[in-house]
């Protein structure tokens, strides 16, 4: 149900001045980090091992992590709610993926060959999401180009449709409508098929149209309108590059009968929402189960790791060699050993509860703050995942992102940096992450500073 909250105009004023003095403790704070930038920049190229590290006022460099803490290179202590990216589930040095690495690493790291460990991975999986057929990858890139690839093998078609605003790695096919500006995505009803950044052939991206998501009209009138040659659709089934946006009631079932329908696939990319937001994924969450799933981040434990889970029919399209789906680090002993351990002796149903019991105190605080000073905003979570949204009202899809003024969440996410509590630096798209780890204190932690940050814009 929506709000009928807006920021006020002093909220506004504020942020300016809130977002200087956050950036100036947090200088103060990391000289340690701002030196071995410096270091970085003669022989990294930026300073950083990804763009996606670089993030404003400086990069945070990372000493270790121990259980839900994280360290950084100045002997901050922070409870860890980036989790890598979503990757932390399991939390840091976990005792069951150290034994787990510790006994298969002096036994061989890599043989290009399987070993006994993917067997039990691979049954796991299928048991918890209900697709018989799997075979892995290094990474949630990966995953999504090999469901990608299969799609168009299987349906002998070149086009797929993804959603506005959703990110599935970067792969050239799923580089389009990530996270442009209102100035390139076109017309909300016909959005173009814009691409992320520069190096991806326009060729290949006019072979992706775009959806909006939640919208099953526009996906319907996509299909007519390029009838049969689509080959699959593309989806994370709770979208998470923009927050934490959920499917309205019907939308996921829709679009597998649209799909199919047309004689199409539907793929859900659940790198972000699969083995965090239940025991089965969004898929088991949501009851809709789709042709292809892809995994990785948390399925790993905290090593690289990526898998494609698929019906007997689809995935008998690798098992006769229609597609080739290849790697020379695929299942890898190290990922499939952490992956195990993972999987079987650690995300079990009770972690699930112990995710929805923290997030619930994290959710239920975050409201009460709302409440209290009549904030435009809204928390969300699913299992480990989580947001706060700065929006009076419930946002839908990516057009609605696009209109949040993302001062708010880089200011919130100061005053929780500042505050001991490490949060991805794109806070306005990303998510926090829990991990088995974490503690009632952690998650009242990042109350708390939600509520600095309230009492700051209301000063």
């Amino acid at each position: 149900m929506e709000t009928a909250r807006a920021w006020k105009d002093q909220d506004l004023r504020r942020l300016d001045e809130i977002i200087a003095e956050g950036e100036r403790r947090f200088k103060e704070r990391q000289p340690r980090s701002r030196a071995l930038l410096e270091r970085a920049r003669a022989v990294l190229a930026g300073g950083a091992t990804s763009s996606w590290q670089i993030a404003r006022p400086q990069m945070i460099w990372v000493s270790h992590g121990e259980g839900s803490k994280i360290y950084d290179a100045d002997g901050g202590e922070y409870a860890d709610l980036h989790g890598g990216y979503g990757v932390g589930a399991v939390g840091h040095g976990h005792p069951r993926i150290v034994e787990a690495l510790g006994r298969r690493a002096p036994r061989g790291t890599h043989f290009a060959q399987p070993t006994e460990d993917a067997i039990v991975v691979a049954r796991e999986l299928a048991r918890r999401f209900g697709l018989p057929l799997w075979r892995f990858s290094n990474s949630g890139t990966e995953a999504t180009m090999d469901a990608v690839h299969l799609m168009r093998a299987i349906t002998g078609r070149d086009l797929i449709v993804k959603m506005e605003g959703c990110y599935h790695g970067h792969h050239d096919s799923v580089m389009v409508s990530v996270s442009n500006g209102e100035d390139e995505i076109g017309p909300a009803d016909r959005p173009y098929s814009a691409p992320l950044g520069s190096g991806i052939p326009r060729a290949i991206t006019e072979l992706t149209v775009v959806a909006p998501y939640n919208d099953l009209g526009a996906l319907e009138r996509l299909f007519a309108e390029h009838r049969g040659r689509v080959a699959g659709v593309i989806l994370e089934p709770i979208m998470m590059n923009a927050g934490i946006i959920p499917p309205e009631d019907g939308y996921l079932e829709g679009v597998r009968e649209i799909a199919h329908e047309h004689g199409a696939l539907l793929a859900f990319d659940e790198v972000k929402c699969g083995v965090t937001t239940a025991y089965g994924g969004a898929t088991e969450r949501l009851g809709v189960r789709p042709d292809i799933v892809c995994l990785a981040k948390a399925m790993g434990g905290g090593v690289p790791c990526g898998a494609i889970g698929g019906t007997e029919e689809v995935m008998g399209y690798i098992v006769d060699g229609t597609y080739e789906q290849v790697g020379t680090f695929n299942g890898n002993p190290l990922t499939m050993a952490a992956s195990r351990a993972a999987l079987t002796e650690i995300l079990t149903p009770e972690a699930y509860e112990h995710f929805d019991r923290l997030g619930k105190i994290m959710t239920n605080g975050v409201s009460d703050v709302v409440e209290e000073y009549d904030l435009a905003a809204y928390p969300l979570a699913f299992g480990a995942k989580g947001s706060v949204t700065f929006s009076g009202r419930r946002v839908r899809n990516y057009r609605d992102f696009l209109e949040l003024d993302d001062r708010f969440s880089q200011a919130h996410w100061l005053f929780q940096h500042n505050g001991g509590v490490f949060l991805p630096p794109w806070g306005k798209a990303e998510q926090w992450t829990l991990s088995v780890q974490h503690s009632e204190d952690d998650a009242r932690r990042f109350v708390n500073n939600f509520g600095a940050f309230a009492r700051a814009l209301r000063r």
